[in-house]
């Protein structure tokens, strides 16, 4: 378990020689909590801070101020040794691979054993084999990392960080560097890495398709603040905040300019409707419609998944008697559909000057 209290990072930006420099805010006020066994994701802009975040969770950027606790032991106040230790325990997989050139795959994945010190060579080599074949990749162990595709020079990077059974796995960035195809191959095996061993991850991204793919949870950083957090169907399908909302319209379909729909009318209610589990399989909305004679238009949707989780969302118009609308959405909110009524600009302008007055 992980828990981030209060931490805040500062940087010095030297104007140069003689001068003190102008100190710039990298991390404001964090607090996080991370579950044991979840894939925790970290999504914001370039320059949010989530790489300072990440950073954090093994001392290789030191906060300012404030706590970091792993399994309850804050690790800010850890000695060299105990921070030696703690760095053995907690693996982490880079945007680039940051492999070893001059050595084969191997080797590469040997490196951190042969730096514990603490294995034999038949131990060593016994790991090496099981990790390939963790990673799928026994057939190139012999081969450089100049001979394999940026998916496989990932997977040994993977591998590599698994090598002295870490309890947590931190990525970088793991899958920017790689076309959407290998993208997917690489979150499928870190989702199996976590299913089979029980790890912790927690990783940072710029693209609300891996944290829809991957995570149980997510943060939202913006300019070193956290904005939002939460499981992630609940961060996705419901954004409070401005940053996480467009995060979303560029991953969600369901992202319409409203004044483009011309079939809406007088006597029409415009929503969306939000659906999660169980009731994305059912004829929830056939059969609360029948009941009425309310029209349903389906303007624009969406039926998919959130990590293993089936929803659909939908941009619907009701047309009929206001008292029949209603009735339609007081039956779709109690079969756990999520209903939120939408406004046209001109409405909503309307509205204000009538409130006004």
């Amino acid at each position: 378990m992980i828990r981030i209290e209060q931490v805040q990072k500062f940087y010095r930006v030297s104007r140069g020689s003689g001068s003190a420099g102008k100190q710039v805010q990298a991390l404001r006020d964090i607090n996080l909590h991370i579950e044991q066994g979840k894939i925790f994701g970290i999504i914001g802009r370039s320059g949010a801070g989530k790489s300072t975040l990440l950073r954090t969770l093994n001392l290789l950027e030191r906060p300012s101020s404030g706590k970091i606790l792993i399994d309850g032991a804050d690790i800010t106040q850890f000695d060299t040794a105990q921070l030696h230790g703690l760095r053995q325990r907690i693996g982490m997989v880079f945007q680039h691979f940051n492999l070893l050139s001059s050595k084969t795959i191997a080797d590469n994945i040997d490196f951190p054993l042969k730096l514990a010190g603490t294995y034999t060579a038949q131990q060593r080599r016994q790991r090496v084999d099981e990790l390939l074949a963790l990673v799928c990749l026994t057939d190139q162990k012999d081969k450089y990392p100049s001979q394999l595709s940026g998916g496989q020079k990932q997977r040994v990077g993977i591998a590599r960080a698994l090598a002295n059974y870490p309890t947590l796995l931190l990525c970088d960035e793991a899958t920017s560097a790689l076309d959407p195809e290998t993208t997917q191959s690489i979150l499928r095996l870190l989702s199996d890495i976590n299913q089979q061993l029980g790890l912790t991850i927690v990783l940072i991204t710029h693209e609300m398709q891996v944290i829809r793919t991957i995570c149980d949870q997510v943060a939202v950083i913006d300019a070193g603040e956290i904005v939002e957090s939460g499981d992630v169907a609940d961060v996705f399908l419901h954004p409070q905040h401005g940053v996480t909302q467009s995060l979303v319209a560029e991953n969600q379909a369901l992202d319409i300019d409203l004044m483009t729909l011309h079939r809406h009318r007088e006597n029409g209610v415009l929503a969306r409707l939000t659906y999660v589990g169980a009731a994305a399989h059912e004829p929830i909305l056939s059969r609360v419609v029948a009941q009425t004679q309310v029209q349903m238009v389906i303007l624009q949707g969406t039926i998919s998944r959130i990590k293993n989780t089936p929803y659909g969302q939908l941009l619907v118009e009701l047309i009929g008697t206001q008292t029949d609308i209603d009735l339609v959405l007081v039956s779709l909110r109690d079969a756990d559909v999520r209903v939120d009524q939408l406004e046209l600009p001109e409405q909503a302008e309307q509205n204000h000057r009538l409130n006004w007055e």
